[in-house]
């Protein structure tokens, strides 16, 4: 039989808010995370792109300084989210054999890495710490929040770039429907903004380079977008079986009614053009929650930004809704948070959630003129989306063909 899964919990540290309610509030005031970067590093490597959206909040000020010298930053804005959802959560009394950690990253631990390469380069071997390793580890995320909530059920880590965390989150919904956990932290971190990540994506011409207007330059369905904005940080939903939370009387944010995930297996940077994966994602979401794709009432689009993936989303989602994909309301949020790669899905899977629960789309800042290749009904303030009950869908859509959606209905 299949289980009602719930959403009890969110956390969340972003470019616009150290909290995941300041980043709901910044972002349905239309505030925008990218900023100009005022590293030393920036100007000495004269980098192509000069900003970027880093996180609002710095971890390790909110995290004590021993446990923050033992993280690299992506674990710290995990611990920080994670922290957050479960007090949220209203700090479930749950078996540790019965709360399980299903997280993600697209990169892991950059800085760690390339500070290690730096120090071995200049100081020698015998100055490289012993901790870089289980620092740099892409499941170091995972492991530093199964640690501090004694999560033992399981503590898996999924790295599907872009697509990661809301991989992680199908994840989550499936070893829930499949009994092997009560409880369930779910979501992504990132912390990837560095000269070389920033070199190699404006290399491959993917990144904005509004260098004079940062606030601007993710504009996602604009006839003038020219690439995504970096982002970082990381949130964390807490999900449980309604018969769980009930039963703990816990408060309940929305449904996580569904997932699904599949491949282009076409290239390994570039979507499928016609957005066959990624409708196929789509349908296997709805499927799972029940629904037809008549009842969804919003999306959350991917919407980097780019000239090629914005459109290929559109090409999906027509032939998933056909015509009335002109009708639903779509919210494009990367516009004003950046793209926060492994951590992005989570984090948009929070705002949808919150839509949903608020009835009320968050707004697409950054649009001046709409493609007309991207016919879709989107907004740059917040549409209301009714009394009657929600059902939106979050997409999130990875280099390497990875597809993964999630469906959120409200309750």
């Amino acid at each position: 039989m299949t289980k009602k899964i719930v959403i009890t919990g969110i956390g969340a540290t972003s470019p616009i808010g150290g909290t995941a309610r300041e980043s709901w509030e910044a972002l349905l005031a239309g505030e925008p995370g990218a900023r100009s970067l005022e590293h030393e590093w920036v100007q000495e490597l004269q980098l192509p792109v000069t900003f970027a959206a880093e996180a609002k909040v710095r971890p390790d000020t909110v995290l004590e300084r021993p446990v923050a010298k033992r993280l690299d930053p992506s674990s710290q804005l995990a611990l920080v989210a994670a922290k957050e959802a479960f007090a949220d959560a209203g700090s479930p009394e749950v078996d540790p054999e019965r709360l399980g950690v299903d997280f993600s990253t697209g990169i892991g631990g950059l800085w760690t890495l390339l500070d290690a390469w730096d120090t071995l380069r200049e100081r020698g071997p015998r100055r490289v710490l012993p901790m870089t390793v289980p620092m740099l580890m892409p499941n170091a995320p995972s492991a530093a929040i199964s640690m501090h909530f004694e999560a033992r059920a399981y503590a898996r880590t999924v790295a599907a770039a872009c697509a990661s965390s809301t991989e992680a989150l199908v994840n989550a919904y499936e070893h829930l429907q499949a009994g092997l956990a009560d409880v369930v932290l779910a979501g992504g971190s990132e912390s990837a903004i560095h000269p070389l990540t920033l070199a190699a994506f404006s290399s491959m011409q993917a990144l904005s380079r509004r260098n004079d207007d940062p606030a601007t330059a993710s504009r996602p369905y604009d006839v003038s977008r020219d690439g995504f904005v970096m982002g970082e940080g990381a949130a964390v939903l807490v999900v449980e079986t309604e018969e769980h939370a009930l039963a703990r009387g816990a408060k309940i944010y929305a449904e996580l009614a569904g997932g699904g995930v599949t491949a282009d297996s076409y290239h390994i940077t570039a979507p499928e053009p016609e957005g066959l994966g990624a409708s196929r994602a789509v349908h296997m979401a709805l499927e799972a929650a029940g629904a037809t794709p008549d009842e969804v009432t919003h999306i959350n689009a991917h919407a980097t930004s780019t000239p090629v993936g914005d459109v290929a989303e559109v090409r999906a989602l027509e032939r998933v809704f056909g015509e009335r994909v002109r009708e639903i309301p779509v919210s494009a949020t990367k516009a004003a948070h950046g793209h926060l790669l492994g951590g992005t899905g989570a984090l948009e899977a929070i705002f949808t959630a919150l839509a949903v629960q608020e009835r009320q789309a968050p707004p697409t800042i950054n649009v001046t003129e709409q493609d007309p290749d991207a016919p879709l009904r989107i907004s740059n303030a917040p549409m209301p989306l009714g009394d009657e009950p929600q059902l939106a869908v979050s997409n999130s859509f990875g280099f390497g063909g990875h597809n993964a959606v999630i469906a959120i209905r409200s309750v």
